[in-house]
């Protein structure tokens, strides 16, 4: 690896959680998994008012997997490229399994306060959920700034959303 337009070297460099999981094949022992999860919850930057934005805008982030690249200019909106691990929309054929499906998502559990935080935590931090998941710290890495998790967190839970259709 080298460092090539916005691609710098700092990419290589292992945070704790990764160094931990990394040594343990992503099995680490509740001694150590716990207090980093802790920590990570702790560093959710959950922000005041609704986690709900708009669902729309979601989708695009979820749908694209623009942003990150070496060639694209620092500053660009991000994507998501949730498409890539999740099946989002039951209409929609061509999806990832690496993820679980998220069809139906916030038909199922409702879009109270609570599960809000919950989704907003999980696509800001996963690993403050499980140390060891292999989805993406959007916002934790900066991938992905406050307003576009909140219209995840919309397409997720809003009733209207395809997603729920």
């Amino acid at each position: 690896f080298r460092e090539r337009g916005q691609a710098k070297m700092d990419r290589t460099q292992l945070d704790e959680v990764q160094r931990i999981c990394n040594l343990n094949a992503d099995n680490p022992p509740e001694s150590l998994a716990k207090p980093l999860e802790e920590a990570q919850m702790k560093a959710i930057k959950f922000p005041n008012g609704s986690l709900m934005g708009d669902w729309k805008s979601g989708e695009r982030i979820a749908q694209s997997g623009r942003g990150s690249m070496w060639n694209d200019k620092p500053g660009v909106q991000q994507g998501g490229s949730c498409y890539n691990c999740h099946q989002l929309s039951p209409k929609v054929e061509a999806y990832g399994t690496l993820g679980p499906s998220l069809a139906g998502f916030g038909k199922i559990r409702g879009n109270r306060p609570e599960i809000q935080q919950y989704v907003y935590g999980k696509i800001y931090n996963s690993k403050a959920y499980s140390v060891c998941s292999q989805m993406p710290r959007f916002g934790h890495a900066g991938t992905l700034n406050e307003q576009q998790i909140k219209d995840l967190v919309a397409l997720l839970l809003d009733p209207k959303s395809p997603v729920n259709q």
